[in-house]
């Protein structure tokens, strides 16, 4: 008897390029005419970010878009805790950069239950900018605390024991998404 696959590829670089071009569309929708700053969630968030940026200098030539990122860690890449206290590091830069009266669209890969973003919105709501958006490649419908995404790539429900994975260029050869079922793997040992 056969065991079953623990990797699934939900969509590949070219269904993603459709993604990413819908998710600007829906970006300039909240976006009014103020200068924006897309800031990217270090890792994969900031590769998304350049590629959400990009289409948004492309649609809407006469806004102007700049870019920026925030480390912030919680989760490992097969959700493992990594800190109960999710940390975000800002550079130097970031600390004293000035975002009054701008639109912050924030970009990152998961929604998951929202600690990463929380806090992220929590340091941006000291750095006095007009407003600040979420936008993410995939929300997995999970969330533990009250934030949402304005902008939606993908919605994925899935099994809670189950990962969504985002290979993100270049931190990955392929732009894809995958669900991974470690669960699977553990039956097939």
């Amino acid at each position: 008897m056969s065991q079953p696959p623990s990797r699934f590829r939900l969509h590949d670089a070219a269904s993603l390029q459709g993604v990413l071009e819908r998710m600007a569309r829906q970006a300039l929708g909240v976006l009014d005419r103020r200068p924006v700053t897309v800031v990217g969630v270090l890792r994969r968030g900031a590769p998304l970010a350049d590629m959400l940026a990009e289409r948004l200098a492309r649609l809407a030539p006469q806004l102007e878009v700049s870019r920026t990122d925030l480390q912030v860690k919680r989760y490992g890449d097969d959700l493992t805790l990594l800190h109960p206290e999710t940390s975000l590091t800002p550079t130097p830069e970031q600390a004293r950069a000035d975002l009054s009266g701008r639109q912050l669209l924030v970009v990152d890969d998961v929604l998951y239950q929202g600690y990463s973003i929380f806090r992220v919105l929590e340091f941006l709501r000291g750095q006095h900018a007009a407003s600040v958006r979420v936008a993410v490649l995939v929300d997995r419908c999970a969330l533990q605390l009250p934030v949402r995404a304005d902008v939606v790539g993908l919605t994925l429900q899935i099994a809670a024991e189950d990962v969504i994975e985002c290979s993100v260029p270049p931190f990955e050869a392929e732009f894809a998404v995958d669900v991974w079922r470690p669960a699977a793997e553990r039956i097939a040992e």
